[in-house]
């Protein structure tokens, strides 16, 4: 007997999503949507351009829309946004958490935020998002969320339970850890700890209860003094306060570990040429070129200058070839050295511990690593040029260029990202450019010079 063998396909997420939307079944395109995980709806808006995004989504229900929304990066959402119409847009804005739509609308341009919030309903929650999207994005205003509880200084602990039963269902998706205590002027009085609720009498007062003057963070503290906070304290959330002491939200420890996470890929990014922002394969494909071409185009000048080095000694070059083989070892030996330096020096500004000033230190520090480090390293590469070629100049020629140029690289990579700083400018996206030219036109000026001052030994 032949048993007949069935083939079935299984198509990937974004697959069937084409297939449902060939059929023209917009009620089995949202539930297929709305059935994926957040990883797998990413995926499937990321094979689509923004307009497709936008015209896909607009067609989902309100609420769907909204949860999509939630699960995507800022700048995918906002470009989604952007290509929506402005009533549209506003209605999807509305049914996000304040504090995700604040941030999505910061990523949008000036002209689209404005219209978007010129179609809500709600003029209060337009007022509310306008000053939300007025703070920096890492700053305690930015990272704070308005959804937490507040009591009046006259409640008990009986009626604080009340109310919170009474809106378990609305407060079911909250992480609550800590209840507010506020005079009626709206000024912070205390903190309630929910586990100080549930051990006292229902008679209780508040007062006797919660932490009076508890520790807080003004609305437009930095992203340095946030995360300061909360190492250096168990605190699950801060009160966030205005400069009249009255309380506006809470940031919690989780706002801001995400906020250290958003850092580092920026500056990841930053240091890879992408100096635009943050960029996805769904975004138009020639603002993705006009970022990577800002960039890209002024290291060609970067790399005339360290070429034109070479050019200058291409007699030498040209005398004893065996240096070309050695240039490209010693500009990258250097370089890597160098971008160690720059890399402890960024940590150290951000965290705190060095200022943009102390630059006797770094000479101190970073020079005495560059000696015992090049000496080492142009031992072992000058070593291997002797060995080579059997001529110990063209040994010492070799080591002595890569730890001279080692030393350089160092000093300049711990330096410049302090110089930098000291100008206002991101360490991290110009201080790689400016230690690889340097490195490399150092080394092949140091590598072609002390070959022509001993050219006759190299022969």
């Amino acid at each position: 007997m032949i048993e007949e063998v069935v083939e079935i396909e299984i198509l990937e997420p974004w697959e069937k999503l084409h297939e449902l939307e060939a059929e023209g079944n917009l009620e089995a395109v949202s539930e297929f949507v709305d059935s994926l995980s957040a990883e797998d709806q990413r995926r499937c808006l990321s094979r689509l351009s923004n307009v497709d995004q936008a015209d896909l989504l607009s067609r989902f229900s309100v609420e769907l829309a909204a949860d999509i929304m939630e699960s995507l990066p800022e700048v995918q959402a906002a470009g989604i946004l952007e290509n929506l119409e402005p009533e549209v847009a506003a209605d999807i804005v509305e049914a996000l958490p304040d504090d995700i739509g604040a941030d999505i609308l910061q990523e949008m341009s000036a002209n689209d935020s404005a219209a978007v919030l010129g179609e809500l309903d709600d003029a209060d929650e337009a007022d509310h998002l306008r000053e939300l999207t007025s703070y920096d994005w890492d700053t305690a205003g930015g990272l704070m969320s308005s959804e937490y509880l507040t009591v009046t200084t006259d409640y008990t602990t009986g009626n604080v339970i009340r109310d919170l039963n009474q809106h378990a269902e609305d407060d079911g998706d909250r992480e609550i850890q800590y209840v507010y205590a506020v005079e009626p002027s709206g000024k912070l009085a205390g903190v309630l700890r929910l586990r100080d609720l549930v051990v006292k009498k229902a008679t209780t007062p508040v007062q006797n209860v919660m932490i009076p003057e508890p520790a807080f963070v003004n609305v437009n503290d930095n992203f340095e003094s946030l995360k300061n906070v909360f190492e250096e304290h168990a605190y699950l959330a801060m009160p966030v306060l205005n400069d009249s002491g009255s309380l506006v939200g809470v940031v919690t420890r989780k706002a801001v570990r995400e906020a250290t996470v958003d850092h580092q890929t920026e500056d990841y990014l930053h240091s890879s040429g992408i100096v635009g922002g943050e960029e996805l394969r769904s975004m138009p494909m020639f603002t993705r070129s006009r970022r990577r071409l800002a960039w890209l185009a002024p290291n060609i000048v970067l790399n005339l200058i360290a070429a034109s080095i070479i050019a200058m000694y291409q007699d030498t070059l040209q005398a004893v070839i065996a240096l070309a083989v050695f240039l490209p070892i010693i500009s990258d030996m250097s370089g890597c050295s160098g971008n160690q330096a720059v890399a402890v020096s960024i940590r150290e500004l951000t965290l705190g511990v060095i200022r943009p000033t102390e630059f006797l230190r770094i000479v101190w520090k970073e020079g005495i690593l560059g000696i015992i480090n090049g000496a080492v390293l142009g031992l072992i590469l000058g070593t291997i040029a002797f060995v080579w070629k059997d001529n110990i100049y063209l040994g010492l020629v070799v080591g002595g260029a890569l730890l001279l140029n080692t030393i350089l690289s160092v000093l300049l990579g711990g330096m410049v990202p302090l110089l930098l700083k000291r100008f206002k400018i991101d360490p991290a996206l110009a201080a790689g450019p400016i230690l690889t030219t340097c490195t490399d036109m150092c080394g092949f000026f140091l590598v072609l010079s002390l070959a022509s001052t001993l050219l006759s030994k190299l022969g």
